[in-house]
C-alpha cells in the first residue's frame, strides 16, 4: 500500500535488524506514526491494546515477538515461555496459534545457537506468505465482482463490516482485496464502510485506506446496512474473519452476524474472505466453541477522536458506573453464508466445500 507515494507493509524489520517496526494503528486516522518494537514484551503489548490488528497480522507479528526473543535467549525454556506469553495477548483469533505453533515447531529441532538466524528468516517467510496468500484471494474475489459488474454494467455497491484490509495483514488485505483488485482492473466499485463500534475501525482504518488507494465509499453507522440492501443499494457484502470453523461457522467482528441476516432477508450474497491459516479444523461448531474475546468497557465507554480545534481526545458517552458487556466478536453461521473467498479458490461455507479444496 502506497501512503502519501510511499509503499509500506504494516510490519518490517527495522534497518538495525534489531526490532520490528509497525504502523501504529490506534493512531489513525488523525496520525500516521510507526512503532519500533524492541523485545516480546513490546511485542505482545503491540497486539493486546491493538496497535497492530486483524488476524493475518496479528500473527506474522507473534511470529516477529518469538524472534526477537531468540534474540536475547534462545533456550527451550524461553521459547515456550514467550510463545505462551503472546498466546495469551488475544484468544479469538486463530492465526495467532497457528504462526506460535509454526515458530516453535521449526525452533525446537534447531540448535540454539541457530535459532536467532533461523527465527528472524521464518518470521519473515511467514509475513511474505501472507502477502501472496492476499493476493491470490484478491484475485479469486476479483472474478465474483467482476461477475455483478457483467450483469450490472453499473457502480457495484459492496458492504464490508470492521477492517479487513491492508492494516489488517502484511498487505492486501483478505475482504478488500478483491476490491481493490476491481478497482485497478478498471471495474468501478463502492464501498458502504460501517463505522463499527465501538473501536470504529471502519471509519478509522478501513475508510482511512480507501481513501489511500482512491476507491470510493461512503462511511455509514453500523445499523444503516439493512435498509440499504432492503432498497437495492448494496450488490454483495464481504467480510474478514478472524476464525473460521471446519463447518464454515466464521467469527468475525461483532455485528457482522446481523449483517448476514440482512442480506440472508434480502437476498444479497455474503461473502467472507479467508487465508488458509485462519481455518480452526479443530471446531465444528464456531457459535458454541469458538471463544469470543471481551474486552474492557471502556472502549464501549469512551468515544476517541479530533476536536474541531485538532486536539485529539476522549470523551465519555455514558453515566459513569455503567455495566458494559463488551464482547469483541460475533459468529455467523455457516447457513448464511454465501461463499468462502480463500487463496485456493472459492467455495460453500461448508465442510464438503472446504474438503473440495483442502484434502
Amino acid at each position: 500500500m502506497n501512503i502519501n507515494g510511499v509503499p509500506y507493509r504494516t510490519i518490517w524489520r527495522s534497518s538495525d535488524g534489531k526490532a520490528v517496526e509497525v504502523i501504529d494503528q490506534t493512531r489513525l486516522p488523525h496520525e500516521f506514526v510507526t512503532v519500533r518494537l524492541e523485545n516480546v514484551a513490546d511485542v505482545a503489548n503491540a497486539i493486546r491494546v491493538m496497535q497492530v490488528r486483524g488476524a493475518p497480522l496479528i500473527g506474522v507479528t507473534a511470529a516477529y515477538g518469538v524472534a526477537l526473543a531468540m534474540q536475547r535467549c534462545a533456550t527451550d525454556i524461553e521459547l515456550t515461555q514467550v510463545c505462551q506469553l503472546l498466546l495469551a495477548t488475544r484468544p479469538t483469533a486463530v492465526n495467532l496459534r497457528w504462526a506460535l505453533v509454526r515458530m516453535q515447531e521449526k525452533l525446537s529441532g534447531v540448535a540454539e545457537s541457530d535459532r536467532n538466524v533461523q527465527a528472524w528468516l521464518e518470521a519473515e517467510s511467514i509475513a511474505d506468505e501472507d502477502v501472496v496468500i492476499n493476493q491470490a484471494i484478491g484475485q479469486h474475489g476479483l472474478a465474483l465482482i467482476r461477475a455483478v459488474w457483467s450483469n450490472k454494467l453499473e457502480v457495484v455497491n459492496i458492504l464490508t463490516h470492521c477492517n479487513a484490509g491492508w492494516l489488517a495483514t502484511v498487505d492486501q488485505g483478505t475482504a478488500l482485496a478483491p476490491v481493490y483488485a476491481a478497482h485497478d482492473a478498471g471495474i468501478p466499485v463502492h464501498v458502504w464502510v460501517d463505522e463499527t463500534r465501538p473501536r470504529n475501525q471502519g471509519a478509522s482504518l478501513t475508510a482511512w485506506e480507501l481513501q489511500q488507494h482512491g476507491v470510493p465509499y461512503t462511511l455509514i453507522v453500523d445499523n444503516v446496512g439493512g435498509h440499504l440492501m432492503q432498497h437495492g443499494q448494496v450488490d454483495m457484502v464481504i467480510v474478514g474473519t478472524d476464525r473460521t470453523a471446519a463447518n464454515g461457522d466464521v467469527c468475525n467482528k461483532v455485528g457482522t452476524y446481523l449483517k448476514a441476516l440482512a442480506a440472508f432477508d434480502n437476498n444479497v450474497p455474503f461473502y467472507v474472505s479467508l487465508p488458509t491459516p485462519t481455518i480452526d479444523w479443530q471446531i465444528n461448531d464456531g457459535v458454541k466453541d469458538i471463544p469470543i474475546e471481551l474486552r474492557d468497557g471502556d472502549e464501549v465507554t469512551y468515544i476517541h477522536g479530533r476536536t474541531r480545534e485538532g486536539e485529539l481526545v476522549a470523551v465519555s458517552i455514558a453515566p459513569e458506573g455503567s455495566a458494559v458487556g463488551n464482547y469483541a466478536f460475533d459468529v455467523t453461521p455457516a447457513r448464511l453464508v454465501t461463499g468462502l473467498i480463500t487463496e485456493r479458490g472459492v467455495c460453500a461455507a461448508t465442510k464438503h466445500g472446504l474438503a473440495g479444496l483442502y484434502s
